[in-house]
């Protein structure tokens, strides 16, 4: 059992669902500490399950029995209650408003195991280990286009960016928008949704135009895998 410091929150109810999805966050806040009050006040009405802060410190904030309020607005896979059906994770980082940077070492040494152990007890599956941006795509850009989720799917604990034996299907961009629908996200935005797309599988170039690379992950990534 990973070690975690206390630091409960009031800011939780009950859940509706089953607990099936993990929503990784950056805390978006210029410290630790600030992020810590936010999260447990109960003025702000926000909280999550979990936080890791840049050092690899995990604090425990609401029990993952219970409903934590990290995921807002949002929906995935045709579940718009995310917070009833999601654990939150939020991993302290300025953002890009406060300085977006690179996350350290010691602090994904953390995020990893945690993931996998709250991944093996709910048994939740890879493709539904998100970020706040793939949930919430107009509104949200976290944890970013400088997460590793390469470091998280190599371990399969998350979905991986398809790098080989790509095939471009050559969709219209309706077609696209249709398979990234059925992939999970929200499309109602169309333009941020390819974004958000783009930010968790082609982070180098986030432009928001569906091109042959998108075509092509996108494709891969609807194949079936074992999990």
């Amino acid at each position: 059992m990973i070690e975690t410091v206390s630091r409960p929150s009031p800011n939780f109810n009950e859940r509706s669902l089953p607990v099936s999805m993990i929503v990784l966050h950056y805390t978006g806040m210029p410290d630790c500490e600030g992020a810590l009050d936010r999260l447990t006040s109960p003025d702000a009405q926000v909280s999550c399950h979990y936080l890791v802060d840049e050092k690899g410190t995990i604090y425990s904030l609401v029990d993952e029995d219970k409903r934590a309020w990290h995921a807002g607005k949002s929906r995935w896979r045709g579940i718009t209650d995310v917070n009833s059906a999601s654990i939150g994770i939020e991993i302290v980082n300025p953002g890009h408003e406060f300085g977006y940077r690179p996350f350290p070492d010691e602090q994904i040494a953390s995020v990893i195991p945690l993931v996998a152990e709250i991944k093996e007890r709910h048994r939740i599956g890879r493709g539904n280990v998100v970020g706040h941006s793939d949930v919430a795509p107009a509104r949200k850009e976290d944890p970013g286009e400088l997460f590793p989720w390469d470091a998280l799917a190599k371990r399969r604990l998350a979905m991986p960016s398809p790098t080989r034996d790509l095939l471009d299907p050559c969709w219209s961009d309706a077609g696209f928008l249709l398979a990234l629908e059925r992939f999970g996200y929200d499309v109602t935005d169309e333009t941020k949704a390819v974004i958000a797309f783009q930010r968790r599988f082609r982070p180098n170039i986030i432009d928001g135009i569906i091109d042959g690379e998108c075509r092509a992950k996108l494709l891969s990534l609807l194949l079936p895998r074992p999990e």
